[in-house]
């Protein structure tokens, strides 16, 4: 299986993606290639297991911008959701939603790097 047909079993919004990148797929493939260390790079584990919930916000938001771009839509859904709450100061909360959301993104992380 291929990785765009893979990515849309996750949930992946590819066809919205690929419109965006207007159907350059070679193009929408390298810039999903640089997500697994964007994600990495944003730290959002570390900001909640430091309770720096500003970081956590910041990091969250530039995940929920580089998810956006690239159509992750559950992972999309689920920053926007926690940046949501961390703006009305419920960070319990968002650190909880983030728990649920790791599996989903290893996933995603997972089946990019397996076609990288």
């Amino acid at each position: 299986m291929d990785l765009i047909t893979e990515l849309g079993e996750l949930g992946v919004n590819t066809d919205e993606a690929l419109t965006r990148f207007m159907n350059n797929t070679s193009l929408y493939v390298r810039m999903l290639g640089k997500f697994p260390a964007a994600a990495k790079d944003a730290k959002v584990t570390e900001a909640f297991q430091e309770k720096d919930y500003e970081k956590a916000l910041a990091a969250a938001h530039t995940l929920k911008g580089v998810t956006g771009n690239l159509s992750l839509t559950p992972l999309f859904k689920a920053y926007t959701d926690i940046v949501a709450l961390l703006r009305e100061g419920q960070p319990e909360k968002a650190e909880a939603l983030f728990s649920e959301t790791i599996p989903i993104e290893e996933k995603i992380i997972s089946c990019i790097e397996k076609h990288s």
